[in-house]
């Protein structure tokens, strides 16, 4: 796993695209870059990402449709939209569906750099996702994919870690169990529900030796990570 923070790139015009997304790699960030809408909906689904980049104007679904779509999912990871659109009306709908900036085409990569790099520092601690968690008497790191429960070191899979990721940062809560599937697996049909109870199953093997953690289901709606006092 890298420590950069992950940028989901859409940009249909593939000139464009492959020149932000190498200067934006320059700045150590990790891009992952998209054509179009509907593989960027696909991409967001398969992996966690930190922030999102998205033209407003691209083929098969466009950036407002793609927001509308992970707003459902996810309330908090920042968008800023690309648009040849100056129109009042086209900035206002970018805000109405979840963005948290506009950046009209042309515009420079510095300014690019540094909207991303403002709208980091406001959403995440000291411009990054938080990654490392104390919870009750576990240690978890998100970037090693490692628990540490009675001094002894789990080495998580990706989709372990990626499910133990969501319970966390939902313990105030209820993950619920069709968005868990959305982010971790893609898709939240019955046969990725089956595999995610699996999934489940070995998560509460590994805080069973905690003394404070346990993992439970909420019937009809999905799982909570509780902690004892």
């Amino acid at each position: 796993m890298s420590d950069k923070v992950k940028i989901l790139l859409a940009e249909d015009d593939t000139n464009l695209g492959t020149l932000l997304s190498n200067y934006l790699k320059a700045k150590s960030f990790d891009v992952t870059l998209c054509v179009n809408g509907e593989i960027a909906l696909t991409r967001f689904q398969e992996q966690l990402f930190d922030f999102i980049v998205l033209d407003v104007m691209m083929p098969v679904k466009d950036g407002f449709a793609v927001a509308t779509e992970i707003r459902k999912t996810d309330s908090e990871i920042p968008i800023l939209f690309l648009t040849a659109k100056s129109m009042k009306d086209d900035k206002l709908q970018g805000f109405d569906v979840g963005g948290d900036d506009y950046m009209t085409k042309p515009f420079s990569m510095e300014e690019l750099l540094a909207r991303i790099n403002a709208i980091l520092k406001r959403s995440y601690k000291e411009g990054k996702k938080e990654t490392t968690f104390e919870v009750g008497d576990i240690e978890y790191d998100y970037l090693q994919q490692t628990v540490v429960i009675a001094n002894e070191s789990k080495k998580l899979t990706t989709k372990e870690n990626e499910l133990f990721y969501l319970l966390v940062k939902n313990q105030d809560g209820i993950l619920d169990r069709n968005e868990a599937l959305k982010q971790v697996w893609g898709d939240d049909n019955y046969f990725n529900g089956r595999s995610m109870d699996v999934y489940i199953t070995k998560l509460r093997k590994y805080v069973n030796g905690s003394s404070k953690v346990e993992i439970m289901n909420v019937h009809g709606k999905g799982f909570r990570l509780l902690i004892k006092n």
